[in-house]
């Protein structure tokens, strides 16, 4: 879709606009009452609006702010999605569905795994490894995608791009559709032992106590993502990937050890993320040369002109 000029909507562009449009649809249908949702449809409502505005008056060729701002402003806005699905967690059903969800897994493993956790394997030293491997899930994203930008690697750029938002978006969606609290809440009481190390745990603690959502552990976003940039990396920079699988493998792990997350959430959240990258890649061709912004001040060399 051209708007003008050079100007166009990327792919992560409609995944943006379509998700925030989705979303007032959602709230405008079964919001009750409408007005305790006013916040959330001026957010949903303000981010369609920017990301029109964005593709219609940055052009990401006219420099390297331009280029910045146009294709990684989804980059700012996850965390603000995030935050609005606190508001809309309740949308559809009045309660979570711990209980159900808790009654699975102990059919399926015999035994509750957060519980058989905390009662048989918690330890101070592997809760410091399992948090630093959580905590630097936060890092992650930005230094990915930040590398693919000074390293003008725009192609591959928009493609992880646009199946990181499909797989946020898609968890956002369940997170209302399928509500559920969490291990560290629904089991509160029951738990023996308290998850603490030297440093890890309370960096870990400190994100979430002042950033986290009452809900929203169903699947792991926190894992979806993760994987999303791992296959990424293992696609087009494998040595970078090697790296990251070890951190990625103890965050998954960190999930459940640190109570955030049930088994189920995890295995939900990885489906997703392999799922959209998948599609991604089966609709979003990768050139062979990296596309660069066109530079209108430079000129053919002498002996390029015919």
């Amino acid at each position: 879709m051209n708007l003008s000029g050079n100007s166009k909507l990327y792919p992560f562009d409609w995944l943006v606009i379509g998700y925030s449009t989705l979303m007032i649809a959602f709230i405008l249908a079964a919001g009750r009452p409408l007005r305790g949702y006013a916040e959330e449809l001026i957010f949903y409502c303000g981010t369609a609006a920017m990301a029109l505005l964005i593709a219609r008056y940055i052009d990401e060729n006219r420099g390297r702010m331009y280029a910045l701002v146009r294709l990684l402003y989804p980059l700012l806005l996850f965390s603000f999605f995030y935050r609005a699905t606190g508001g809309t967690m309740h949308l559809v059903f009045d309660r979570f569905f711990d209980p159900e969800l808790v009654a699975f897994e102990k059919a399926v493993f015999g035994v509750n795994p957060t519980l058989f956790i905390d009662r048989h394997l918690l330890n101070t030293w592997a809760t410091e490894l399992f948090s630093w491997c959580y905590f630097v899930y936060y890092f992650v994203l930005t230094v990915f995608l930040l590398a693919l930008f000074f390293k003008r690697d725009y192609s591959v750029l928009k493609s992880s791009l646009t199946a990181i938002c499909f797989t946020f978006f898609l968890s956002y969606i369940l997170f209302f559709l399928y509500p559920i609290e969490g291990p560290r809440w629904h089991f509160a009481d029951q738990y023996v032992h308290q998850v603490v190390s030297p440093v890890g745990r309370h960096l870990v603690n400190l994100v979430i106590d002042n950033a986290a959502v009452h809900g929203g552990c169903m699947p792991s976003s926190h894992f979806a993502v993760a994987l999303v940039v791992l296959i990424y990396l293992f696609k087009y920079y494998r040595r970078a990937g090697w790296v990251l699988l070890p951190i990625v493998t103890g965050l998954a792990v960190g999930t459940v050890w640190g109570r955030f997350h049930y088994v189920s959430d995890l295995i939900v959240g990885g489906l997703i993320g392999l799922v959209s990258t998948l599609l991604v890649f089966r609709w979003i061709h990768r050139p062979t040369v990296t596309q660069q912004p066109l530079q209108p001040q430079e000129e053919l060399a002498p002996e390029n002109v015919p």
